[in-house]
């Protein structure tokens, strides 16, 4: 027998938005199995009630969020497709159909900055509720990959000419005097650092580097002269003072004007030997499939993020389940951590391991790798593969958000394959039941 359908709700002559959509919709399902509640009740505090302009409903926003990193697309293409997409306005919590936008993309922003790193991990803890008895895994993966910040490919000269473009802009917005603009100087330098690969132009090529640098350091100098000591502007004075006077070799390096907090991270890959942003911690339970943990660092040993990864986890799911943590050789020299064994691949010819042991252990490791293609579905699916918001505090929202919506894809994804065969064997059903009625000439009524 088929599903019977579901009771309407509507009232007098007009449909709700509800009665108009397919109930084994993905979304519509997802949008059944989320506790709402829970959202409103954390994020209530965080308004006040009697002052201001009314603010927009907490499931809009939490569901705005959530619709942006499960469909990997921007603040303006999700507010933009709310006003499209009927599904999108139903998980929402909308209750009719609304032609305009739900909300400013702006406000997204607003939004993810009131509710802060413990509002996102509410989130992550309800993706890891939604998918009940197979987050509770004895044993887990951890590994660690790079989350890449949006920024270019760093160089002393690019950094050289966006301090330059950015003391103009100080001196223009404050309207204090400028000895000179060196407009036309570094056009000549510009044309200078091109091909510098090439033998002929490398001496001119390191000749405008420096140029450009002495340039970069009259105007901040300048700069400095003309503004009061406790200025607004001092901390990008001291921060393009610190680019200035690195070098080569230094630790604690500013890749970045917009982003000082960057990191440059090498992790032996072959393709891509640098990479410029934060590493991220992930913990993915090794049966069932579900990220338990994710939590972003700055460039720590992977041994060290052990400890915080395992805190987070406890924390998400609520009990320490986690019993047994498979990792790979870079966590090696943390065997037990809060109760928890660590286990690396070693060699299986030890002779204090028995057979069993030792099989054991193989098929853990061997499953360990499943955690590989996970890492990349988080960067190519839900935005962790570069990270557009700003600061520390944007490094680990987005990797919380990230793995949330993977949580969520997967949750939708076992609702798929597990209505599927009970559809099959309707169909098969009805086919031998067509075919009794042929053989057999008896008029029967097909069951519905």
């Amino acid at each position: 027998m088929l599903a019977k359908k579901k009771d309407s709700k509507q009232s007098g002559m007009f449909f709700g938005l509800e009665d108009t959509l397919n109930q084994r919709h993905p979304i519509y399902i997802l949008a059944n199995k989320v506790n709402w509640s829970s959202f409103d009740e954390a994020f209530e505090q965080l308004y006040c009630s009697d002052n201001g302009r009314p603010a927009k409903p907490i499931r809009l926003m939490v569901g705005l969020l959530i619709l942006k990193h499960l469909r990997n697309i921007s603040d303006e293409s999700v507010v933009e497709q709310w006003s499209e997409n009927v599904y999108y306005q139903y998980f929402c919590g909308q209750k009719d159909f609304l032609p305009s936008g739900p909300c400013e993309a702006p406000e997204l922003v607003h939004f993810r900055h009131r509710i802060g790193e413990a509002g996102i991990e509410l989130i992550l803890k309800e993706s890891i509720r939604v998918n009940g008895d197979d987050s509770h895994d004895p044993t887990a993966s951890i590994d660690t990959t790079v989350q890449e910040k949006n920024i270019t490919f760093p160089t002393d000269s690019k950094l050289h000419r966006k301090i330059i473009d950015k003391c103009k802009k100080i001196a223009a917005k404050e309207r204090l005097p400028v000895r000179q603009s060196y407009t036309r100087t570094l056009k000549k330098l510009a044309v200078d650092q091109r091909f510098r690969n090439h033998p002929r132009n490398k001496g001119k090529a390191r000749k405008a580097d420096r140029k450009m640098r002495t340039i970069a350091g009259r105007l901040v100098r300048e700069l400095e002269r003309n503004l009061y000591p406790d200025s607004k502007h001092q901390p990008d004075i001291d921060l393009f003072k610190r680019i200035l006077i690195q070098k080569k070799g230094d630790g604690g390096k500013v890749y970045s004007t917009h982003e000082p907090d960057v990191q440059c991270i090498s992790k032996g890959k072959e393709h891509k030997k640098y990479e410029f942003g934060n590493k991220v911690s992930i913990i993915h339970t090794q049966t069932t499939g579900v990220i338990v943990g994710a939590l972003g660092f700055r460039n720590p040993y992977d041994g060290h993020t052990v400890e915080s990864a395992l805190e987070q986890a406890e924390r998400l799911i609520g009990k320490a389940t986690i019993k047994t943590l498979i990792g790979d050789r870079g966590y090696k020299g943390v065997k037990k951590v809060n109760g928890t064994s660590i286990e690396i691949p070693k060699p299986f010819n030890d002779k204090k391991q028995g057979r069993y042991r030792q099989n054991r252990l193989r098929k853990q490791f061997k499953r360990r790798a499943a955690i590989e293609p996970v890492n990349a579905h988080l960067k190519t699916d839900h935005r962790l593969g570069r990270n557009f918001y700003k600061g520390i505090t944007g490094d680990n929202i987005n990797v919380m958000l990230a793995a949330a919506a993977f949580n969520f894809k997967r949750m939708i994804n076992k609702r798929k394959s597990s209505f599927w065969p009970v559809f099959k064997i309707q169909i098969v059903n009805l086919i031998k039941l067509k075919f009794y009625q042929i053989n057999n000439n008896i008029n029967l009524k097909w069951a519905f």
